[in-house]
Order: C-alpha cells, then sequence, then structure tokens
C-alpha cells in the first residue's frame, strides 16, 4: 500500500472534513509527481469521499434510529403526553440540525391548527398563533395530509399567505420550513415542523426522518387520548359503583323502615314508636309535634329543609295535625326524605285511627254535656260516673265555652252555603271534641257551633282559657275561630244547672265579640269593660270596679289620700282641673299632682272616651256599693 493511500486511511479515521482530502494530491503534484501516479491519488480520493460519505451516513442513520429507539421507549411509558411531545420535537431539531421545532395539533371544534409545543421558538406571537386550514404551510399539509417544504416561504406562492400567520413567521425569522402531517389512520391530527431562520433545502432523507417521528407524536397522542378515555371510563364504572352502592344501601333502609312501619301499624304501634323507628333508620333524632309545621305545611306532602332540621307534615283532609322533625341529619338525599315523608304519612294514619277510635268517646262526652245542659235534674251520682269513666277531671273549676267559625258573607248559593257551614261545623266539633280529650273536659255541637267545658289550670283565667282556645282551634283549622267563656262554675257536676246558665253567658259573650268585629278572638266578660257586666249572668259589680278602679281605691286606702274623690270631682266638672279645684277647693296644683298619679295608676289612657266612660260607671257602682255597706 503506498503512502498516501495510508494518508487517506487516517484522515477516513480522524473523520476530517471533506476539504482535507485534496492535500495528497496536491502535495504529489508540487513534488513533480506524474500524471500517472497523479491519476492514481485521484482515484484514491474519490473513493476515500464514498467510503466517507458512506461512514457518515450510516453514522446518521445510526442516530436516527437511536433517536427513533429512544422515541419508542418514552412512548412504551408513556405518564406525560406534553413530555413525550416535547422530547420528539427536540429530537427532531437535533438530528435535522435546525433552528426551531415545533408541533400543531387540529382543533375540530374551531377548525383550525394551533401551536402545541415549541422548541427554540423565541416568539410568543409565534406560540400562539393559531393556522385556519389551508392557511400557511401548517394548514396546508393538516388540510392534505402531506408533507411540504420551502426553501423561502415569504417567496413561495403556494401557500395561502394571511397577515396573522406572516406576522407570526417573521416575528420568529423563519425562512425555510419543512412540515409533514400527524396521521391516525386517514385523519390528520396535525403537523409536525423543523425549520431554519436562513434558506436551506431539505433532502428527502431529511423529510422521511421528520415522517418517522410524526409517527410517533401520532401514536402518543392516540395512546394519551386511549388512556384518558380508559381512565375517564374508570372513573365513571367508580362513580357508577358508588352510586349502586348508594343506591343499594339506601333501598335497603327504605326497605327496613317500610318493614318496620307496617310492623308497627299492625301491632297497634303509636306516633312516637314511629318517630323512633325512622330515627334508628335516618340516623338522627325524629321527634313528633303537634304544631311547628310551617313551610312543610305549604309543600303538598314533600319534606322541607328548616335550618339544619327537616321538617314533614302530618296532614289528613286538610287539617294539619302536627308534624315529624328530623334533627342531626342537615344533609338528607331524596330517598332519605321520601323515607321521612313515609313516616309522615303513616303518622297520619295512625292519628286518624286514634281519633276515630276516640270519636265514640267524643260522642259520649257530648252526650254527657248535652245532659249537664238539658237535663240538669239527673242523677248526680250517674253523672259523676260516666263523668270518671271520661277521665273528666271533676273537682275543679270549669268555664263554658261557645265557639263558632265565623265567615264573612259571599256570592255563593244558598246550597253550598249550607254545605259548607254542616262541614264547618263538623270539622269545628272534632277539633274541639279532641281538645276537650286533652284537657280532660266535655264537648259537643250546638246552636250552629260547640259548647265546651273545660278544667281551668293553676293560675288560668276564663279569659286566657277562651283565648287559648281560640288560638288552638283556629290553629288546627285554618280558620278565624271565635269564643266566648262563661264565668268559672265551681264543680259542675254538683251543681249541674249552672251549666245551661254559664253557656248562655258564653253565647252572649261570643255574640258580643261579633258585634265588636273581634271575629276569631276568644274572651270572657271579664274583657268586655262595662258590656261585659252587662253580659255576665252573675252581675259580677265587686270585679267590674276592681278590675277597673281598684288600683286607686286601694292606693287612697293604703295613704290615706283623695285620689278617688278628686276623680268624681274631676268627671262632675268635664274634665277640667279649674273647676275641679273649686269643687275640692284645693289648689289646681294639687288636682293635677293627683291626675298624674291616678295615670301612673291607672295607665296613660285612663283618659280616652271608652276607658273614662268605664272608669265613671265604676265610680258610680263603688259609691253605690259604699252606701250600701255603709262605709
Amino acid at each position: 500500500m503506498s503512502h498516501e493511500h495510508v494518508s487517506y486511511l487516517e484522515l477516513l479515521a480522524r473523520g476530517a472534513g471533506t476539504e482535507a482530502y485534496d492535500r495528497p494530491v496536491l502535495l504529489a503534484r508540487a513534488s513533480g509527481a506524474g500524471p500517472e501516479e497523479l491519476a492514481g491519488l485521484e482515484e484514491a480520493k474519490q473513493l476515500a469521499l464514498r467510503v466517507r460519505a458512506e461512514l457518515e451516513g450510516r453514522r446518521r442513520r445510526e442516530a436516527e434510529l437511536s433517536a427513533l429507539f429512544a422515541t419508542a421507549h418514552d412512548l412504551a411509558g408513556l405518564r406525560d403526553l406534553d413530555a413525550v411531545l416535547r422530547a420528539i420535537v427536540q429530537r427532531a431539531r437535533s438530528l435535522l440540525g435546525t433552528e426551531v421545532a415545533y408541533l400543531s395539533l387540529n382543533d375540530p371544534a374551531a377548525g383550525d391548527t394551533y401551536m402545541r409545543v415549541t422548541e427554540g421558538s423565541v416568539s410568543a406571537r409565534f406560540q400562539q398563533v393559531r393556522l385556519g386550514m389551508g392557511e400557511g404551510l401548517g394548514g396546508l399539509v393538516a388540510q392534505t395530509a402531506r408533507p411540504y417544504v420551502t426553501e423561502d416561504y415569504f417567496e413561495d406562492p403556494r401557500f395561502q399567505h394571511t397577515r396573522t400567520i406572516d406576522a407570526a413567521v417573521r416575528d420568529e425569522g423563519l425562512v425555510a420550513i419543512l412540515g409533514v402531517p400527524l396521521s391516525l389512520g386517514s385523519q390528520v391530527i396535525g403537523v409536525l415542523f423543523a425549520a431554519d431562520r436562513r434558506a436551506r433545502v431539505f433532502e428527502r432523507e431529511q423529510v422521511a426522518l421528520l415522517g418517522s417521528f410524526a409517527a410517533h407524536a401520532a401514536v402518543a397522542i392516540d395512546t394519551a387520548n386511549l388512556l384518558a378515555e380508559t381512565r375517564s371510563a374508570l372513573a365513571e364504572l367508580e362513580r357508577a359503583n358508588d352510586i349502586i352502592r348508594e343506591h343499594s344501601g339506601v333501598i335497603e333502609r327504605a326497605s327496613e323502615v317500610h318493614d318496620r312501619l307496617s310492623e308497627l301499624v299492625l301491632h297497634g304501634g303509636g306516633v312516637h314508636d314511629v318517630a323512633d323507628a325512622v330515627s334508628e333508620v335516618l340516623g338522627g333524632t325524629v321527634e313528633f309535634t303537634e304544631a311547628g309545621a310551617g313551610s312543610a305545611r305549604r309543600a303538598g306532602g314533600h319534606a322541607v329543609r328548616e335550618g339544619d332540621d327537616w321538617v314533614a307534615a302530618v296532614s289528613a283532609g286538610g287539617e294539619t295535625l302536627g308534624a315529624l322533625v328530623l334533627h342531626g341529619q342537615p344533609d338528607l338525599d331524596p330517598v332519605d326524605q321520601r323515607t321521612l315523608e313515609r313516616a309522615a304519612l303513616v303518622t297520619s294514619l295512625l292519628l286518624l285511627a286514634r281519633r276515630s277510635a276516640g270519636e265514640a268517646e267524643q260522642r259520649v262526652r257530648g252526650e254527657l254535656l248535652d245532659d249537664l245542659l238539658d237535663a240538669p235534674d239527673r242523677d248526680r251520682r250517674l253523672l259523676r260516673e260516666r263523668a270518671a269513666r271520661l277521665r273528666t277531671d271533676t273537682e275543679a273549676p270549669h268555664v263554658v265555652l261557645a265557639a263558632r267559625i265565623d265567615r264573612a258573607t259571599d256570592d255563593a248559593s244558598e246550597a253550598d252555603a249550607g254545605g259548607r257551614e254542616s262541614a264547618d261545623r263538623q270539622r269545628l266539633w272534632s277539633a274541639a271534641s279532641h281538645l276537650a280529650a286533652t284537657r280532660h273536659g266535655l264537648a259537643s255541637a250546638r246552636d250552629g257551633g260547640t259548647v265546651l267545658l273545660l278544667p281551668l289550670g293553676p293560675g288560668e283565667s276564663a279569659a286566657d282559657l277562651a283565648r287559648q282556645t281560640a288560638r288552638h282551634l283556629g290553629g288546627t283549622l285554618r280558620e278565624p275561630v271565635t269564643v266566648g267563656a262563661s264565668a268559672p262554675v265551681r264543680t259542675p257536676l254538683d251543681r249541674p244547672d249552672q251549666v245551661a246558665v254559664a253557656y248562655q253567658e258564653a253565647r252572649r259573650c261570643l255574640d258580643a265579640l261579633v258585634l265588636l268585629h273581634r271575629s276569631g278572638q276568644g274572651a270572657a266578660a271579664e274583657d268586655l269593660g262595662f258590656l261585659g257586666l252587662l253580659l255576665a249572668d252573675g252581675r259580677d259589680i265587686d270585679g267590674f270596679v276592681g278590675r277597673t278602679i281598684g288600683q286607686v281605691v286601694a292606693y287612697d286606702r293604703r295613704r290615706g289620700t283623695e285620689l278617688v274623690r278628686t276623680l268624681e270631682a274631676y268627671f262632675a266638672s268635664g274634665m277640667s282641673p279649674a273647676r275641679t279645684k273649686d269643687e275640692l277647693h284645693v289648689h289646681v296644683n294639687t288636682v293635677a299632682q293627683r291626675l298624674e298619679r291616678v295615670g301612673r295608676l291607672l295607665g296613660p289612657d285612663w283618659q280616652s272616651p271608652a276607658r273614662a266612660l268605664e272608669i265613671q260607671l265604676a265610680l258610680r257602682l263603688h259609691a253605690l256599693s259604699d252606701a250600701v255597706t255603709g262605709t
């Protein structure tokens, strides 16, 4: 082997540049080599250059294969789609030796393509650009599913140039651009690009290499989409499984409460048994209350939330019987709400059953009261025995109450009005009978309304009982109920003749309330001032005087003052302080001081016409009483 051939092998071994291969020929020519020797050196040089090109091609293919293998390895362990796509773009830029590489994806909803990953880009405008289908080189690749290359983008007429795209490309400074499609089957999902900021020619092998990276990128995107769909499906399955388990539990709870409620009804359970059973099933505390249905009464049978509680109205036939209230479970699911509503329905059925059973007792109570009113001469021992069987308190003072629903007249037909009045009387009797049973009293339908005989509680007056009864009956029926009360009757079974007398007094008080436009209220004669004195059968003069001016009389007795005499002179003088002081022979300031004291004892409205009339009547009755007793 000649010395020159060894020189070429050394050049190949150290990977010298192509210009170094001209040196052996130049040296030989300078040393005077002949034509034959120079021709042999030229032939060896060409052979060495071919070997060098082959070696470079092999090295390039080896690097490309290595990069493709690394990309495939990244896909096999795909965890982050953005990281994989970024690696693909980085390797494409490196192997093709371009200044910039980037990848765009199609947006089917918007009908365009957008930048997903860039490498080597410095322009924010370029990184955010969107290309419509057919616009620019990328838009053309996305539309035709074919690779496109340009040595000078701005001088290439094949692309649809737009102001937005050209501004972004110019801002990035790109000149030569190669774009290949990202395809899944026949569908183009995006474009992979390699670009330089100077004019250059992309070889066929470089186009093929970028296409291989584009294929890997498409696989990565498809794999990521499949993984996302799989994860979403798994999440949906988990949610569905949770819902199934939850519904299964709810159905089991509903079945349990249904069985328990059915058993309670069959075995004669009560309202509180239902509340206890539902409390255990729902995991809270359920209580039955006869009041406080609130907004649940207007919810058409549905449970409603009030604060942290759930309330289900217990009602039947338009009448509110009470409510079931659930405490301790503010977040109640719809099925458990239905459970509470079902329990309220069962409670209403139990209450109606209990009421039906009690109606027989109520009729017996009504018959006993009818006998007291209509046949007071009956055997008192038998009356006491009947009252004992009804658990009626026979020793406490009782009050007779007359109750009536008072409606405004309307244009309804006589038949309709009569039917409504009959229904009102029935509803009122039913509610009054229930009240009488709970208060250990008696009730009966009479004279278009209802009469009750109820015992007085400790510290309770006839007026208090009348007001309570009006509120209770009105709230139960959701209608204004007017109630008039008699004075208390002591041990009515010992004096049955007084019951009928008290009933007439209660009727007169009821009629007076209606005439005074106080329908829907409850009152006794003592509430109606001197009108009550006229209505009361007993003519309780001392009681009227005491209620009206008793404090003034008591003050005079304690202090030795003359407030009563001053009041008499004041009214006799036409309520003139000046004439009053002449009548009493005192200074006008003394009159003013006494009247101020009267105001503090009787209240600031004592000189109003109504109060002044009652006070004058009480003063006359007080004077008559003193004259009779000689005081």
